[in-house]
């Protein structure tokens, strides 16, 4: 397709399509990944204290998991097809490895979170009160399980282990499964995404939380909304911290398995010891060098090496260092893609923690918070961390290009060689507008029902004689 002084064709339509389509499925991965557990430990409160505050909060904030859980289960299902649509070559490439683990996160870790989830939601006056909230910790572990089965995977393009390239058939076949799943980028990133889910989990607990709070301020019934306010605010700070610590472990482990996508995070073209972090960089046009930049001294080296001292590779350097390698072509990703998806990642994950802190100082002495532009702060805060693990992707999967798998094939490789422009267009015109919908009726539902407020309890009703038949209906 021409026009408008650029071409288009299918290899960049399929590009396109996989990523709108990985992000947005994205949106719901980490706020069920967070709630879940989020859930199950406010069952496991009322649980172990009796206290009605904490069944009405299970039961509103399950609500919200259930609707987004929906969501994410639809929109993952549609990602997978594309291995096949649009990218037939790569599935052929990898299948053998990719096979296995998301094999496993299909029958055992989505199968344990679905059936249990099922449980969860029929056995609330079906089951005894400790298979119930068993139910639930199982669907939340299966829920972890899933994520991770789904990382180890995408580890494997990051940095290829445990495997053979047959010289026959040219495919990557499985050598070591116990090494995929135990690949050192997917040890680090499975903590590091479970800290940015419970990053996003908690935000939305405390934007509902506030605003029910801050609505109700004359009503003296506000106890559980307070407590899911400090509760949510927490479980923020602490995910912070970890986000923190599991990326500061992550960039160590970048460096040493993808130094490109460490100098491309940073826009540093020449190879330096020590090295320094760069806040503001402005580069040419083509991206090909440093014009302007802000920095701070020894930081980067730290980060990528735990030595202030430390050399850390620059893009001309490994530019040259991987033509001699893998022969000639570009290896750099899009530097100013990945240098400001890799500080809208952190900044905006840090603006989530400076609110919860915000949140947490206005409710000290339990005092009720007052300030319009709290609640303003507060109504975006689930967006922040949100849009944080969605430029973390966008960094994570743009500063691996040009490769599908890292070192072993190019994306523009892996794409189907019969799927036509037409084609492409079709099913990415077609995705796009089902998940313009689907977002919609996500947003509305999310509103609906976190608007409603938590639920009434009503009392359990009087034994008949036909009770006797069912003796585990009110069993607790």
């Amino acid at each position: 397709m021409k026009g408008w002084g650029f071409q288009v064709d299918a290899l960049d339509v399929a590009r396109w399509q996989f990523g709108v389509t990985t992000v947005y499925h994205f949106l719901f991965v980490p706020l069920t990944i967070g709630l879940s557990v989020l859930v199950a430990i406010l069952q496991t409160m009322w649980h172990r204290t009796g206290n009605e505050r904490y069944l009405k909060l299970t039961k509103f904030y399950g609500k919200l998991f259930l609707i987004n859980f929906a969501m994410g289960v639809v929109t993952g299902i549609v990602q997978e097809f594309q291995f096949g649509m649009n990218w037939s070559d790569y599935s052929r490439f990898v299948g053998d490895i990719f096979g296995a683990p998301l094999a496993i996160e299909a029958l055992v870790a989505f199968f344990l979170e679905s059936t249990f989830i099922g449980l969860w939601i029929f056995g609330w006056d079906r089951l005894p009160k400790r298979l119930h909230l068993a139910a639930i910790w199982a669907a939340a572990i299966g829920t972890n399980l899933s994520a991770y089965f789904i990382l180890a995977a995408n580890s494997f393009m990051q940095n290829p282990v445990g495997y053979r390239i047959n010289p026959d058939t040219g495919r990557a076949e499985l050598t070591d499964f116990l090494a995929v799943l135990t690949n050192k980028v997917a040890l680090v990133t499975f903590p590091h995404t479970l800290a940015g889910s419970f990053l996003v989990a908690g935000s939305l607990v405390v934007t509902v939380g506030l605003w029910h709070v801050m609505r109700n301020r004359d009503s003296t019934d506000t106890g559980a909304y307070r407590f899911a306010t400090t509760f949510g605010s927490w479980v923020v700070l602490v995910s912070s911290a970890l986000v923190l610590l599991t990326g500061d472990i992550q960039g160590k482990i970048m460096t040493e398995v993808q130094p490109m996508k460490m100098a491309a995070a940073e826009g540093l073209y020449t190879t330096e010891s020590p090295a320094s972090f760069s806040v503001l960089t402005v580069g040419s046009l083509d991206g090909s060098r440093e014009i302007f930049a802000l920095k701070i001294p020894y930081l980067l080296s730290f980060l990528g090496t735990g030595d202030p001292h430390g050399t850390v590779q620059g893009i001309n350097d490994l530019q040259a260092q991987y033509a001699t390698q893998y022969g000639p072509g570009d290896y750099a990703p899009i530097i100013p893609v990945t240098y400001w998806s890799f500080r809208f990642m952190i900044g905006l994950g840090l603006a989530a923690a400076a609110i919860a802190l915000l949140v947490l100082w206005s409710q000290r002495k339990n005092r009720t918070p007052t300030s319009r532009w709290l609640l303003r702060a507060t109504l975006v805060m689930p967006a922040l961390p949100l849009l944080a693990n969605s430029f973390g992707w966008i960094f994570t999967e743009m500063g691996r290009q040009p490769w599908i798998v890292f070192g072993e094939m190019l994306t523009r490789n892996g794409v189907s060689r019969t799927v036509s422009l037409t084609e492409v267009l079709t099913s990415f015109t077609a995705f796009t507008l089902i998940y313009a919908t689907l977002a919609v009726i996500e947003l509305k539902l999310l509103l609906r029902y976190a608007k409603a407020g938590v639920p009434e309890l009503t009392p359990e009703p009087e034994p008949t004689d036909d009770d006797t038949e069912r003796p585990l209906a009110f069993a607790y």
